[in-house]
């Protein structure tokens, strides 16, 4: 269905009251525009953490030039930037199917992740924190919702707000993992056609 048609019926439900706004989740930055034409869009959801950001890159230049919220899921790197993934036996649930997550593909992001892991010990906090206040860093209009299955790792991600970043120390992070450094595919290969359309 094209994504015209589709916001076009989303937007009779907002002419109605049934709806308040209306978002998007990985969509290429094209389908943002093309949606925003018909109705604006309040808010666009898409992977985004120092492990992923190649794609995301192009849908926050959109969203900024647009005036729409980024929405930042998975800004913990699917738990990867927590530091508590230390081997792929630590890896439970969905993410186990996820390639980034299996073989060379773990033993080449835990090297990454082990730059900002000595970075937060430098700076006094987590590496969960820094992961996060880098993605906080980002703007103003940018929206980080890691999620949590714990109240511990709730005020862990709570004190990320605590961790101020200095642009330079914002620079160093990025370039610490560089995008496009994460090794495999952030989903399977059979649901990869599915995001970022």
């Amino acid at each position: 269905t094209p994504i015209e048609e589709t916001v076009g019926a989303m937007a009779d439900l907002v002419k109605a009251g049934k709806v308040r706004y209306l978002g998007l989740s990985e969509a290429h930055p094209d389908t943002v525009r093309r949606a925003h034409a018909v109705h604006p869009i309040a808010a666009v959801e898409t992977e985004y953490s120092l492990l992923y950001r190649v794609e995301a890159e192009e849908t926050r230049k959109t969203t900024r030039d647009l005036g729409i919220s980024f929405v930042a899921y998975s800004p913990l790197g699917r738990g990867f930037l927590t530091g508590a993934l230390r081997k792929p036996e630590d890896i439970d649930g969905r993410r186990a199917a996820h390639p980034r997550f299996q073989g060379e593909h773990f033993a080449a992001n835990r090297r990454l992740v082990e730059r900002v892991e000595a970075l937060a010990a430098r700076k006094g906090c987590l590496p969960s924190q820094i992961a996060l206040a880098w993605v906080l860093a980002q703007g103003e209009d940018v929206v980080a919702i890691p999620g949590t299955r714990y109240l511990a790792r709730l005020d862990e991600n709570l004190g990320a707000l605590d961790v101020a970043l200095s642009p330079d120390e914002v620079a160093e992070l990025s370039a610490a993992i560089p995008p496009g450094a994460a090794s495999g595919d952030r989903y399977p290969t059979a649901a990869m056609p599915a995001v970022y359309r």
